[in-house]
This record gives C-alpha cells, sequence and structure tokens, in this order.
C-alpha cells in the first residue's frame, strides 16, 4: 500500500510539472502575441515611444525561454518521460523557441517603426502592413489555441494558411517597390515598410511551425516537410479510414 501511494505520489508531482510548463508556454505564447499587435500598430502610428516599449518587453519573453528550457530539461533528466508526455516536452521546447523568436520579429517591427518615425511622411504601405498584420496575429492566435486544445484540424487549417501569408506578401512587395520607382522620396519609408512585411512573414512561418508541433503532440506524426497540399490529402485520408470497430466483417 505504501508503495502504490509513493508512486500516486509521484505521479501526481510528474503531472504537475507537465501541467506547469504547459501553462508556461501558453503564457509567453499570450506575451508575444500582445508584442505582434503592439508592434505592428507602432509601424501604422509611427509611435516611436510605444516602439521602445515593445523593444523592452523582448527581455521578458527572452527570459521565459530560459526558464521554460530548464523546466523541459529538468523534466526529461527526472522523469524519463515515454510516449504522449515526451511528446509534450519535445513539443514546448519547440515551440518555445518559435515564440522566441516571433519575439524578435516584433522588435524588428518595432525598429523599423522608431526610424520611420524620424522620416518625412511619404506613400505609405499601410494597408499591406495592416492586412498582413492582422493576418498573422489570426494564425498565432488560432496555433497557440490548437495547441491548447491539442486542435488537429485548427492546426492543419494554420498550416495550409501560411500559404495566404505568402501570397500576400508577395504582392505587397511588388506594390511597395512601384511606389519607390514611381517617386525616388518613397525609397527611405518603403524600404523600412519592406523590413517590416519580411519580419511580419516570418512570424506566419513561426505560426506554421506551431501548429506542425499541435499536429505531432496529438497524432506523433512530423508534418514539417509536408507540402499543404500533401497534409490535407494525408489528413482526409485518415478521416475517411474506418476506425477498427466500424470494419466489416
Amino acid at each position: 500500500m505504501q508503495s502504490d501511494n509513493h508512486r500516486q505520489h509521484i505521479s501526481g508531482q510528474f503531472n504537475a510539472e507537465l501541467e506547469a510548463v504547459r501553462n508556461h508556454l501558453l503564457e509567453m505564447g499570450g506575451r508575444v502575441e500582445a508584442a505582434v499587435a503592439r508592434a505592428v500598430e507602432t509601424l501604422l502610428t509611427r509611435d516611436s515611444g510605444e516602439a521602445e516599449a515593445v523593444i523592452a518587453a523582448d527581455e521578458e519573453v527572452n527570459a521565459m525561454e530560459v526558464r521554460i528550457d530548464e523546466e523541459c530539461s529538468r523534466i526529461l533528466a527526472r522523469r524519463q518521460p515515454a510516449a504522449s508526455d515526451l511528446r509534450l516536452v519535445i513539443a514546448v521546447a519547440k515551440v518555445t523557441t518559435d515564440l522566441e523568436r516571433v519575439g524578435d520579429e516584433a522588435t524588428k517591427i518595432a525598429r523599423q517603426a522608431i526610424t520611420l518615425s524620424e522620416q518625412a511622411p511619404a506613400r505609405s504601405g499601410s494597408p499591406e502592413v495592416r492586412r498582413i498584420g492582422k493576418h498573422v496575429g489570426a494564425m498565432l492566435r488560432s496555433a497557440l489555441d490548437a495547441f491548447a486544445r491539442q486542435d488537429v484540424a485548427m492546426a492543419v487549417n494554420v498550416v495550409v494558411d501560411d500559404e495566404g501569408v505568402d501570397s500576400e506578401y508577395h504582392s505587397a512587395m511588388r506594390s511597395l517597390v512601384t511606389f519607390m520607382m514611381e517617386d525616388p522620396r518613397n525609397i527611405g519609408p518603403i524600404l523600412n515598410e519592406l523590413w517590416a512585411l519580411r519580419a511580419l512573414e516570418r512570424i506566419g512561418d513561426h505560426a506554421a511551425n506551431i501548429a506542425e508541433q499541435v499536429i505531432y503532440l496529438a497524432r506523433g506524426l512530423d508534418v514539417r516537410h509536408m507540402e499543404p497540399a500533401e497534409l490535407l490529402a494525408y489528413m482526409q485520408a485518415e478521416a475517411e479510414e474506418p476506425s477498427p470497430g466500424n470494419v466489416t466483417p
């Protein structure tokens, strides 16, 4: 009986550690999601003071990454998890890296906002920045929601949606280059917006990476090198495959 109680105690501690590291990841995700939204707004408004605040807040995101990495390392060393528990620890470690990089991209956008605030007004690509900023912000939110719920369908949609961001990014690039050609005075400000758009496109990539880890966590399936069409076909085939209980003899 004492042995059973001891095992239950250890199991309870382990579950608490897994839940804690998962919650810390989602807290970090919330911080990063807010940073992206704030950074885009500073670019649109050229608010250098708010941009400085976004840059300063990135240190806290970096500290959260270090703390979560340490928690994952302790769990691996002390608990030696297997199966789904091991997948959770691995997924958390990888998603943490992507979130830290999203924070870095938000900082890059804020830096461009500071530079723009020091330049004379010129023709702007603000509509493109606003549209793509909303798009990647929604992707990041959905990827984090999918992680919290282990929602594979939502995660697949995020992975597939990254193609749409890429298309919008290339379209915006063409429009902004046209602005620069029309008037050389546009070159400086447009270049800063181009760098910001590049950062937004990368945030979309990181959101897709997070969604891929959700699929790995929930299904044990590594889809990192699948094309979106291939992933959709695979998930469709899996959905149509009959369960063992429904197979006709």
